[in-house]
């Protein structure tokens, strides 16, 4: 009897754990951290899903009802499956690790209204970073430019911002490539693109299949901060009507969410819940049982095996990777 009693009281410790990280999350704009935990198997956290021939690596976030980080769960409360397969989870880690972040900023001419609360939130996201941080900023209308190649000084960036004014139409694939093919100069091993915009394309040369594909092929999440019009509003375009479906798509492929701001008095504040997300989430490292190097592309579901009195909980994570080549 002495067994299960101590198996009750651990996951009833547990429970009560989360269920505070989350209180203090909604009151402090960002969860306790857990603690540290040592593995039998010591891996570099924040590598997004990295595969070498014995392991994966997977961030995953995970939220409440509430959309409230839950933070302190333990290897044990994770299954990831491969191909419909599960996998043996080896290690799990939750620290904040250096990132290497790429702003992609809407200028065009819609985000003639928003775009100084849109600086604001940029700014509110930059000052939550780790000291070892490194971030570069695309801007977007009629077509996309690398405004600030990788720096960490989040004045350069703000005065970079202050610039550039908002017109023309909207090149917002284009900006999501090239700040994909930017982020391979990277130094950091964990990597996100944050965009801010009002959502939609009209004007880029690259096509939603492309990004798509790059997304695949990159380590690296993508989160959205959605600025939407009212859906009442006459003068939308189908682009931007559009606009919401294509930043959800992209950035759940990837393991990062979109934001929808109806008020943008709210964009500091979704901002700086932005950046305490990519500081607060799990790396879960198991073993593929599938070891043939045959660079095709694999599917990952990550669900949760959670603490016994936990509300349902919802799991973010990358949806595949490709298998190494060689």
């Amino acid at each position: 009897m002495a067994e299960p009693t101590r198996n009750h009281a651990r996951a009833l410790a547990l429970a009560v754990c989360a269920l505070l990280c989350t209180a203090v999350y909604a009151q402090d704009q960002g969860p306790v951290s857990p603690p540290k935990h040592s593995d039998e198997l010591k891996i570099k956290p924040g590598q997004g899903i990295k595969v070498d021939v014995n392991l994966a690596l997977v961030n995953v976030t995970v939220t409440d009802p509430l959309n409230r980080l839950v933070t302190g769960l333990e290897k044990d409360n994770f299954r990831v499956y491969e191909d419909g397969i599960e996998q043996e989870v080896v290690t799990m880690s939750s620290e904040d690790v250096p990132v290497s972040i790429g702003l992609i900023f809407d200028m065009s001419g819609s985000m003639s209204d928003k775009v100084d609360k849109a600086r604001q939130a940029a700014v509110q996201f930059m000052r939550t970073a780790n000291p070892l941080d490194q971030f570069f900023l695309v801007s977007f209308n009629d077509r996309a430019e690398l405004t600030s190649g990788f720096t960490s000084s989040v004045e350069e960036l703000q005065n970079r911002m202050m610039f550039t004014a908002s017109k023309g139409r909207t090149a917002l694939l284009d900006a999501v490539y090239l700040g994909l093919s930017q982020m391979r100069g990277a130094h950091n091993a964990k990597r996100a693109l944050l965009i801010i915009s009002d959502g939609g394309d009209n004007h880029s040369r690259y096509s939603e299949n492309d990004v798509r594909n790059f997304l695949k092929e990159a380590d690296c999440q993508l989160y959205a901060i959605g600025i939407y019009d009212d859906i009442g509003v006459r003068s939308r375009t189908s682009e931007e009507l559009n606009g919401p479906s294509l930043l959800s798509e992209m950035t759940e492929m990837t393991g990062g969410r979109t934001f929808p701001v109806g008020n943008i008095g709210e964009l500091p504040d979704i901002a700086a819940k932005i950046g305490m997300e990519l500081r607060n989430q799990y790396v879960v490292g198991y073993k593929p049982s599938n070891a043939v190097h045959n660079g095709t592309w694999r599917k990952i579901k990550v669900k949760l095996r959670p603490p016994r009195g936990l509300p349902p909980l919802t799991v973010y994570a990358k949806t595949g990777y490709y298998a190494p080549a060689q």
